[in-house]
């Protein structure tokens, strides 16, 4: 890939990444008073993390069994309102533990 090439492909890159942040606030210029809009908003943050988070789990392991009983501990520690730090470590060791268990019986 030549220079010309790749400058334009980054220009078009930060221009609709630019456009896609600034529209919302050129667009909207008053509080948005809807509560389903609102709602709906509040949650697309927390719904394309896991979308993009939940997929990478399952392929960050050699056997998706360890993936899966690490998700769950990550889901348990993280409805008692443990902080992000126990919740990673507690998902890693049980990641671990699984794989540790697997490499042993199986």
């Amino acid at each position: 890939m030549n220079n010309r090439t790749f400058f334009l492909y980054l220009l078009i890159l930060a221009g609709s990444t630019y456009l896609i942040r600034v529209i919302p606030f050129v667009a909207i210029k008053q509080k948005i008073k809807n509560r389903f809009i609102r709602s709906f908003l509040y949650y697309i943050p927390y719904a394309v993390l896991t979308a993009m988070t939940i997929p990478a789990i399952f392929y960050a392991t050699n056997w998706w069994a360890a993936a899966a009983a690490g998700l769950v501990v990550a889901v348990i520690f993280a409805i008692k309102g443990k902080g992000l730090t126990t919740v990673a470590v507690a998902a890693c060791a049980a990641v671990f533990l699984t794989e540790l268990l697997q490499n042993v019986f199986f």
